[in-house]
C-alpha cells in the first residue's frame, strides 16, 4: 500500500475514516482496500462508484455531514471533502484526539520521466482483478495525466497513481444515476486538448457490450490521436475462473455472447432468442440478471431443453466472487434465492455441467 513504507498489513482490520465521497477519494480507497482496512466513508453525497462499493458492502458509507465523534477508535483518517476550512477542522480534530490524518502520508510518487504525447487511451482493464489488465495498458496507466474510470475496472489499479493525477469517476450502475455519455466524451476531448494524457479505463474489453468505440469516435471527430488496448472480456475469463470452459472440442463447436440487459420482449431488443434456442452450443450472457426469468423463459419456448447445465458467477475475478450451479428451468427461481446481483455473466449450455476436474477427465478419457 502506497504510503505505509512496505508495510501493507497495517491498517488490516482497523478502522480507516474518509471524509468526502467526490473520485478524488478512489484513490485512497483503492489503497485501504488493499491493506483489508474497515472503510467508513462519511459525506452527504458520493460519486457513483463509492455508492456501488457500499451497497456492494466493501465500505460503509455515512450520508451526512462529518462530525467529530467520527474520530472514534479511528486509527487513520482522510480529509477530502472539497471545503479545505471543514478538511482543516478534521484534521485540528485529529491532532486533538491523536488520531493520524491525511496529512500523516505524504505522496512519493512524482509524474513519469517520459510519458506520451497528449491524446487519449482507451484501455481495456480486465474482469476485475487488477493482474488482468494488460501490460502495455499497465504502462500507459502509469503514465496517465488524467484517469477516467467506471465501476467494472479494478479500483486498486488506482492504488499506483500519484496525486498529481486528476481522477474522474465515469462509473454506471445499472438501472441508476449515470454518467451521461455526452458528458464522457467531452471530458476526453477537453482534457487531451489541454495537453493531458488521458486514460479511459474501462471494465473488460472496451469494445465487448461497452462504449468504446463510441468515445473513440467523438475523439476521432476532435481531432485527437487514439491509442485502443483491447482487455480480458469477463464473458471468457469469468467462467474460465469459476472452472468451466465456454468451449469444449467434444460438446460444442459454437460460441455466442449476447448482451441481456433489455428484456427479450422489449421491442428495441436486437437479440433473435428464438435462433439462439436453436442453437447447440454455449451462450453467454451478459447484463443479464434483472431479465434472466424472461431470458429462461424464451429459450425453453424456443425448444431448449430445460435441463440444459447453466451456470451464475457473480462478481468474477474479484474477492466477492459467488457462483451458482443450475439448469434452465431452475435458474431464475435460484438466482432470487441465492440474490444474485449485477455483475454477473450466465453461461447456458453443455459446458456449464463441467468442474475443472470433470473438465480434466473427460479431455485425459477421450484421448485414451
Amino acid at each position: 500500500m502506497t504510503g505505509l513504507n512496505g508495510v501493507p498489513g497495517l491498517l488490516t482490520g482497523r478502522r480507516v475514516a474518509v471524509f468526502g465521497g467526490g473520485a478524488r477519494v478512489l484513490r485512497e480507497l483503492a489503497r485501504l482496500l488493499a491493506a483489508e482496512a474497515a472503510i467508513t466513508v462519511v459525506a452527504p453525497e458520493v460519486c457513483p462508484t463509492v455508492e456501488a462499493l457500499a451497497t456492494s458492502g466493501r465500505i460503509r458509507w455515512e450520508p451526512r455531514e462529518w462530525r467529530e465523534t467520527d474520530l472514534d477508535e479511528v486509527w487513520f483518517a482522510f480529509a477530502l471533502l472539497p471545503d479545505p476550512a471543514a478538511n482543516a477542522a478534521i484534521a485540528e480534530a485529529a491532532e486533538r484526539r491523536r488520531v493520524f490524518c491525511s496529512a500523516c502520508w505524504p505522496e512519493a510518487s512524482a509524474p513519469p520521466a517520459e510519458r506520451p504525447a497528449a491524446g487519449v487511451a482507451l484501455v481495456g482493464a480486465g474482469p476485475g482483478d487488477p493482474d488482468l489488465i494488460t501490460v502495455r495498458g499497465r504502462r500507459l496507466l502509469a503514465a496517465a495525466d488524467v484517469v477516467v474510470i467506471d465501476r467494472l475496472a479494478p479500483l486498486e489499479l488506482l492504488a499506483e497513481l500519484g496525486d498529481q493525477v486528476e481522477i474522474v469517476d465515469a462509473a454506471k450502475i445499472p438501472y441508476g444515476r449515470a454518467a451521461a455519455q455526452q458528458y464522457l466524451n467531452e471530458v476526453l476531448v477537453d482534457r487531451a486538448r489541454a495537453g493531458k494524457f488521458v486514460v479511459r479505463l474501462k471494465g473488460g474489453d472496451p469494445y465487448v457490450f461497452g462504449r468504446g468505440f463510441e468515445e473513440v469516435a467523438a475523439c476521432a471527430r476532435a481531432g485527437l490521436r487514439v491509442t485502443v488496448v483491447p482487455g480480458v472480456s469477463s464473458a471468457l475469463a469469468v467462467p474460465a475462473l469459476a472452472g468451466v470452459p465456454v468451449t469444449h472440442r467434444r460438446m460444442t463447436h459454437e460460441l455466442t455472447i449476447v448482451s441481456g440487459h433489455l428484456a427479450p420482449s422489449h421491442p428495441d431488443s436486437l437479440v433473435d432468442w428464438a435462433a439462439l434456442a436453436r442453437l447447440r452450443g454455449t451462450l453467454v450472457v451478459l447484463m443479464g440478471v434483472t431479465h434472466i426469468a424472461e431470458t429462461a423463459d424464451v429459450l425453453m419456448r424456443g425448444g431448449k431443453d430445460p435441463a440444459t447445465p447453466a451456470l451464475v458467477v457473480q462478481e468474477g475475478a474479484t474477492p466477492s466472487q459467488r457462483t451458482l450451479r443450475s439448469t434452465l428451468a431452475s435458474l431464475a427461481a435460484d438466482c432470487a434465492e441465492r440474490r444474485i446481483v449485477p455483475p454477473a455473466v450466465f453461461v447456458i449450455g453443455e459446458v456449464a455441467g463441467l468442474s475443472e476436474t470433470e473438465g480434466v477427465a473427460v479431455a485425459v478419457g477421450a484421448d485414451g
